[in-house]
């Protein structure tokens, strides 16, 4: 190698440590600017992770206590115990609960009560069960995503055509959806029972 070759790598060999020094002086530099929110964005990312783990695990703790309360009241229906563990831990599974007894035991006060729930399905077909008249019927079919809502217009034209309301039946059974199970019985109520 010539000397003017060494001089050259020398040179270069220089400039890239100059560069290094330079990179680590910069870095230095940002690290002592942002030390603080570097390490609290760490403290708050840990948090946070430990929040979710401790929520996550009490949510699973809590499923775990309605489903083992809603077993044993499955097996004795009068636990009260296990009824205010069911309704401490899911209310929307103690409202299903008292929904199914209610309707097992023709329990209309509970209905009632039912009605005015805040789990939409327990409310809606706690609707359908109190309503027993054709005003009644009527207004639970008029009210949007009704679960049952073909079903009743079913059974309030059958009520008036108890009430030798004819016509009016007639609207009634011809309101009912044309993919429902219930267009069948509709059809033939039509032909065969209001003349």
């Amino acid at each position: 190698m010539s000397l003017k070759e060494n001089i050259e790598q020398v040179k270069s060999e220089l400039s890239s440590e100059e560069k290094f020094f330079e990179k680590a002086v910069m870095t230095e530099r940002f690290v002592k600017k942002y030390k603080k929110w570097m390490i609290g964005s760490v403290v708050a990312l840990v948090v946070l992770v430990g929040a979710n783990i401790v929520y996550t695990h009490n949510n699973e703790a809590r499923i775990a206590s309605a489903n083992e309360a809603l077993l044993l009241l499955k097996e004795d229906a009068t636990n009260a115990q296990a009824l205010e563990e069911l309704k401490s831990n899911s209310k929307n599974l103690y409202n299903l609960w008292m929904y199914a007894q209610a309707v097992a035991n023709k329990d209309m006060a509970t209905l009632v009560e039912l009605s005015k729930s805040k789990t939409p399905i327990v409310s809606d077909l706690a609707k359908y069960e109190t309503a027993s008249d054709v005003g009644a019927l009527d207004t639970y079919a008029s009210t949007q995503d009704a679960i049952y809502r073909d079903l009743a217009l079913v059974r309030s034209a059958i009520l008036l055509i108890k009430e030798d309301k004819v016509d009016k039946a007639h609207q009634k059974l011809q309101m009912v959806s044309e993919n429902s199970s219930f267009q069948n019985i509709a059809k033939a109520l039509l032909h065969y029972g209001v003349k």
